[in-house]
């Protein structure tokens, strides 16, 4: 499969076809490590999301007999509409 180097405002970027990113286990929005090694670019899923964590990770760090709760939060205050 081809694809192309193209410019995107100040950088350069290549599209990457939806088959090809579903084979590779790397999710859309998913920080990337990006290497070279002997003139050969390898991308690397950090599975990180926008440089944060996968919620379905802090999902799993829950434990099992987490209760929600409601919080009363006030009246509301200056603009603030509730």
């Amino acid at each position: 499969m081809l694809s192309k180097i193209q410019k995107w405002g100040n950088s350069q970027g290549v599209r990457i076809p939806l088959k090809v990113l579903k084979n590779s286990d790397i999710d859309i929005g998913e920080e990337i490590e990006i290497v070279v090694e002997d003139g050969k670019i390898i991308l690397t899923p950090t599975h990180k999301i926008h440089g944060r964590f996968a919620i379905k990770d802090l999902v799993a760090e829950m434990p099992a007999d987490y209760q929600v709760e409601e919080m009363d939060w006030e009246q509301p205050k200056g603009k603030e509409e509730w």
